[in-house]
């Protein structure tokens, strides 16, 4: 069930989808997915989060990221970045998602930082 990011109102059964996606062991990194949805809050009030069984889409025209928990100890950030070289921590998804062409895998809150922030602007404003 997609939802706007800036939109109130009472919880979803895709909030419910998120908090299943947290839960147990991957409950830690709850704080870094909170980290990166407050980031990607500031680009527009026309973002739509659509949680799934195992991950969050994020949206505008078009899905132009997703954010995964696929271990106990990290997330997965995958970005639609058309015409970039992957680079450091900005990797190509490989195997990871066919839906995405880079991926991020912060492991803190600390890894959501303006860098990745920035990659999330960019899959943004292409979308």
């Amino acid at each position: 069930m997609a939802h706007s990011v800036a939109g109130g109102g009472t919880p979803s059964r895709g909030d419910d989808s998120v908090a299943e996606q947290y839960a147990g062991t991957r409950a830690p990194l709850r704080p870094i997915y909170d980290a990166i949805l407050a980031g990607v809050q500031r680009f527009g009030k026309d973002i739509e989060v659509s949680p799934k069984k195992a991950c969050v889409s994020l949206g505008r025209n078009k899905q132009f990221a997703i954010v995964q928990p696929s271990t106990g100890i990290r997330l997965d950030v995958g970005l639609n970045l058309k015409g970039v070289a992957p680079t450091g921590r900005l990797e190509a998804s490989g195997s990871f998602n066919a839906m995405v062409s880079h991926r991020v895998r912060p492991g803190s809150t600390k890894d959501v930082d303006k860098e990745l922030i920035g990659w999330l602007k960019q899959a943004y404003d292409q979308a």
